[in-house]
């Protein structure tokens, strides 16, 4: 199968021909396995911008290559032109980014914002439908482009829960969750929704607003996914989940019980993307993730 096809496979909750598809939401570790990274054009014009696009590009194809990502991800819609152009979305699904619902705040603004939520909850609503609005036409102009998968990034949840209760979460999440996945899924983007942490107290909420996927189901917040492929594997995609604290810090023997560990319990009937828990991170050692790759091309086959 084409790499593109297998994807498409898990995200429609069916296996591929041959072996699970991966990819990454983010890959930081150009420079340790390219010996090269992708490089800005801002400020650039004309000529030298084009050419910075296209080396982009051209970057982009050699990392989903090399590596047999199904999905190439990026942030920067120009990209997502010129990979379409260059016909790279027939080979591999082009993926873009557009969430604009409600994620844990940082420090300097959560106290604000937890007295809005009581105080003034028609401020934050108010607030929550114009970023929904946002991330609705942004996704539509990311599809327009080449994008045939979008990513929906706000996180949710803290390892030991998510930072609104269940009940707050329905209020001031869900609505706009809904909302801006059934958009996504009109302009024709599968749609995977990503939030670290422990979501188990809010999953039901995240399931009924029926994104495609669902990305890391982080052990290191306790998520099992053995447990959530038993409850929703039959509504949507799975996506992960080998530990990335475990790729840091753990011993050879460790990271790869988590692999299989995943593999395992994910692979069964199709409907899994396998990666990590988050993303391949700077400073992680690249031979633990070549080794997760290995794992995968030697445990990871539907044709055996």
């Amino acid at each position: 199968m084409k790499p593109k096809e297998r994807a498409v496979a898990a995200l429609e909750l069916r296996a591929p021909d041959d072996i699970v598809p991966t990819f990454e939401l983010e890959f930081q570790l150009m420079e340790e396995f390219f010996g090269k990274d992708f490089i800005s054009y801002e400020g650039l014009s004309g000529d030298e911008r084009d050419r910075a696009i296209g080396y982009n590009a051209d970057l982009w194809v050699e990392m989903a290559m090399r590596l047999d990502y199904s999905i190439i991800r990026t942030f920067d819609i120009e990209a997502i032109k010129r990979l379409t152009k260059i016909g790279a979305g027939d080979e591999f699904l082009l993926c873009g980014e557009a969430d604009g619902t409600m994620s844990i705040p940082d420090g300097e603004t959560m106290t604000d914002l937890a007295t809005e939520l009581i105080e003034t909850p028609e401020v934050v609503h108010e607030r929550l439908k114009r970023d929904a609005e946002w991330a609705k036409e942004w996704g539509k102009k990311l599809v327009d482009a080449g994008a045939g998968m979008l990513t929906m990034c706000s996180d949710y949840c803290f390892n030991r829960g998510p930072f609104l209760s269940p009940s707050m979460f329905r209020e001031f999440v869900t609505p706009y969750l809904s909302d801006v996945i059934a958009s996504h899924r009109q302009a024709g983007a599968y749609v995977v929704k990503h939030t670290d942490g422990n979501i188990m107290p809010i999953l039901d909420q995240i399931v009924e607003c029926n994104p495609h996927g669902l990305h890391s189901l982080d052990p290191q917040g306790g998520v099992d996914i053995a447990e959530v492929k038993l409850m929703y594997g039959n509504r949507l995609c799975l996506c992960g989940n080998v530990n990335c604290g475990l790729l840091q810090t753990g011993t050879d023997d460790e990271v790869k019980a988590s692999a299989l560990y995943s593999l395992h319990h994910g692979m069964p009937g199709g409907g899994f993307i396998y990666c990590t828990s988050n993303v391949a991170f700077k400073g992680m050692a690249p031979e633990r993730y070549q080794m997760v790759l290995d794992i995968r091309n030697t445990y990871g086959r539907y044709d055996r």
